[in-house]
C-alpha cells in the first residue's frame, strides 16, 4: 500500500460519525474501472468520493497480469498490468479521494422509497467493522468472475490439479508457485493463452490448448504471441470429455466435436498431464447489482445501462467488466470515466431525463452496450460497444432506425470475430428523430 493510500484509509476510518456522512460518489471496486471512475467523478466536481475495495491493495486483477501489452491505446506504450494500474493510483493519490481497503460491499439499496433518498451500501471490513455507507451515486465496478468446471459440467474424477486460468495466474505470478509440469488448457480465452506462454517460460510443458468452438476466443495477437511463437498446438472444435486421477490429475481425454458441439465417438485423444487450466469464459460480477434489483441483460449478464452507464435504478451506475467483459483495459478506463462523470452529475443534481432511444441487437450481433440512450444526458458523440456472434469476413456494420429502417451509419469490416469487441460511434443528432435503433452485421 502506498503512503497516499494509507492516509486515505486512515482518514476514512477515523472520520467522526462516518456512517452519517452522505458521500457524493461511492465506487465499489478498486480495479482499473473503479480507479478511472473515481478520478473522473472527483474531476467532474464530486466533493466526497470513496472507493471500497475488498483486496488489501488497489489495482484489481491487473496486479497479477505481469505481462505487457496494456496501455497501447491510452498511453501509446506497452505497460504491464501493475504499471497500468500504477498510473491511475498515482493520479488518485493527487486527489482527496478516500479509500477503504479490505472492505466488501454486500448489498446496495435505497434508504427510503423516495427516489431522492440516498443510496445505502452495506459494507463489512475487519478494520471498519459493519458499516452502512450512504451515497448520492454508486458506481459498481466489481469486475468479472471465471466460469468453473461445475459451470461447464466436465465429467470424470475430481482430483487436485484442475484450476481456472485466473487462479493459476495468481499462483504463478503473485505467489511464485508452479501449478504443474505437464499442462493442458481448456478454452482459448485471453487469460488461458497468456498462461500457456507464462507456464512455458517457467519450464512447464504445455501439451495443448483445446477449444470447443471452431475459432479462438482470444485476441489474434495472443494466439500468435502465446501459442504459435512457442509451438503450442491449438485444437479447435475439441473439448475435454473425461478427467482421470485420484489424489492428483493423471490424464484427460479430449474429443473432437461436431457442428452441434457434441463429442464424436472414436475421435478421442489422451493427454497424460498433472494440471488442467480452464479458460472457458468470464461473467460480470453481478451479485450486488442483482440483489439490488438492477435489470440485467441476459446476453452480457451485466446491467442494462444508458449511454452514461446508469442502470435501471437511478443513481446506480456500472462500468468495466462488471458491465460487460472487455478485451482491452483501455476501453475499461474510457467507459469508467464516462460513468464517473455521470455519477458526479447525478450527485450534484445536474441531470435531466429526456427522450430515451432503445438499442436493439440486430442480425449477427450478440449484444450491444449501452442498451439505451437518454438524449437528456447524451454527449454529442456516443460510442457503442458490441460483439458479433461468429467469425465473419467482408461484412458491413449497419446502424438502422428501427427494424429495417433508414441507414444511419455503416462501416465496412473485412473481418469480425466474437473475441474482439467492435466499436461504433454515432452522432447524437442522428438519434433525435428515432425511437429505437438496430445495429447488425450485414452482407
Amino acid at each position: 500500500m502506498s503512503n497516499a493510500e494509507a492516509r486515505n484509509i486512515q482518514s476514512f476510518a477515523a472520520g467522526a460519525d462516518v456512517d452519517e456522512t452522505v458521500w457524493d460518489v461511492l465506487v465499489v471496486g478498486g480495479g482499473p474501472a473503479g480507479l478511472a471512475a473515481a478520478i473522473a467523478a472527483r474531476d467532474a466536481g464530486a466533493g466526497r468520493v470513496l472507493i471500497v475495495e475488498r483486496e488489501v491493495e488497489l489495482g484489481g486483477v491487473l496486479n497479477q497480469c505481469i505481462h505487457n501489452g496494456f496501455g497501447l491505446r491510452r498511453f501509446n506504450e506497452e505497460l504491464t498490468g501493475p504499471e497500468y494500474a500504477g498510473r491511475f493510483i498515482d493520479e488518485l493519490s493527487k486527489r482527496p479521494i478516500a479509500v477503504a481497503l479490505e472492505a466488501t460491499c454486500l448489498e446496495v439499496a435505497r434508504e427510503a422509497e423516495n427516489a431522492d433518498a440516498p443510496l445505502v451500501a452495506r459494507v463489512v471490513s475487519p478494520t471498519l467493522g459493519f458499516r452502512l455507507i450512504r451515497a448520492k451515486s454508486i458506481i459498481l465496478s466489481t469486475g468479472c468472475r471465471e466460469r468453473t468446471r461445475g459451470a461447464i459440467g466436465t465429467p470424470g474424477d475430481r482430483p487436485s490439479g484442475v484450476f481456472t486460468a485466473g487462479a493459476a495466474q495468481r499462483f504463478v505470478n503473485r505467489e511464485g508457485k508452479m501449478i504443474g509440469k505437464r499442462v493442458v488448457i481448456l478454452g482459448s480465452g485471453d487469460i488461458g493463452l497468456i498462461m500457456a506462454r507464462r507456464l512455458t517460460l517457467e519450464g512447464a510443458k504445455v501439451l495443448a490448448v483445446v477449444e470447443l468452438m471452431p475459432y479462438s476466443n482470444g485476441l489474434t495477437r495472443n494466439v500468435v504471441q502465446c501459442l504459435k511463437d512457442f509451438d503450442i498446438p491449438l485444437y479447435l472444435s475439441h473439448t475435454v470429455t473425461k478427467i482421470v486421477g485420484k489424489a492428483r490429475l493423471e490424464k484427460i481425454v479430449v474429443a473432437r466435436v461436431d457442428e452441434q458441439r457434441r463429442p464424436i465417438p472414436g475421435a478421442e485423444i489422451e493427454f497424460e498431464c498433472d494440471a488442467l487450466l480452464l479458460s472457458v469464459g468470464l461473467i460480470p460480477e453481478n451479485e450486488v447489482a442483482r440483489t439490488a434489483g438492477v435489470e440485467l441483460d441476459p446476453k452480457t449478464r451485466g446491467p442494462v445501462v444508458t449511454e452514461s452507464r446508469e442502470t435501471s435504478i437511478p443513481g446506480v451506475f456500472s462500468c468495466g467488466n462488471a458491465l460487460h467483459v472487455h478485451d482491452l483495459v483501455d476501453f475499461v478506463s474510457e467507459e469508467a470515466e464516462e460513468a464517473g462523470k455521470a455519477a458526479a452529475a447525478r450527485a450534484l443534481g445536474k441531470t435531466s431525463a429526456s427522450k430515451v432511444v432503445m438499442i436493439r441487437n440486430g442480425s449477427r450481433v450478440n449484444y450491444v452496450v449501452p442498451q439505451k440512450v437518454d438524449l437528456g444526458t447524451a454527449p454529442d458523440q456516443i460510442p457503442f460497444f458490441l460483439r458479433v456472434s461468429d467469425v465473419f469476413h467482408n461484412k458491413r456494420l449497419v446502424v438502422r432506425a428501427g427494424d429495417g429502417g433508414d441507414v444511419l451509419k455503416e462501416i465496412k469490416r473485412s473481418r469480425a470475430v466474437p473475441a474482439e469487441m467492435e466499436r461504433v460511434v454515432l452522432d447524437r443528432s442522428a438519434l433525435e428523430n428515432v425511437d429505437e435503433i438496430e445495429i447488425s452485421l450485414e452482407d
